[in-house]
């Protein structure tokens, strides 16, 4: 293969690739490109389960699988950042905004738990605030306070960032 030519990958490739290793079963002999998200795993809710399958079902890139597979962990009521899901994924915040926004699963897939680092809320839905806050974060800001989440008068979350990702 010549030099900057990329290998194109079959199906099961790229499904593998998605799913993290831990996930990935070594008893499994199945070659369904989902096979292995099906398995349960103490770092994702079980209420999770089917948001896993339809990341799974997806023609998505494999990366985007990445980012929206990371989501499902972060608990309800929890936030976490762009930073710290662009380094356990050891990519490039963004990157995971640029995943986040293609995410065809919110709010179920949570994409909306995931906030700028200094705590703001950052963009919502490919957007971000200009000259004021906009539909958008508005939304943003009612799932999070739905789910617990406090957010000062500023707009800012308040606590510490959820970074426990297996």
């Amino acid at each position: 293969m010549a030099v900057g030519m990329k290998r194109k990958r079959g199906a099961d490739e790229v499904a593998d690739a998605a799913i993290p290793p831990q996930r990935r079963s070594s008893r499994s002999t199945s070659n369904s490109p989902t096979r292995a998200v099906y398995e349960k795993s103490a770092s994702v809710p079980e209420d999770m389960e089917p948001q896993l399958q339809r990341i799974a079902a997806s023609n998505r890139t494999v990366f985007e699988k990445k980012v929206w597979t990371l989501l499902c962990q972060i608990p309800r009521g929890s936030v976490s950042t762009y930073a710290l899901l662009s380094v356990h994924l050891g990519s490039s915040p963004r990157a995971v905004g640029n995943a986040l926004r293609r995410n065809p699963f919110a709010p179920q897939v949570p994409c909306h738990r995931v906030v700028a680092t200094g705590g703001a809320l950052g963009g919502f839905k490919g957007r971000w605030p200009r000259g004021g806050e906009g539909v958008t974060l508005d939304e943003k800001r009612r799932l999070l306070r739905g789910e617990g989440v406090r957010i000062d008068g500023r707009g800012r979350v308040l606590g510490t960032p959820w970074a426990a990702f297996v």
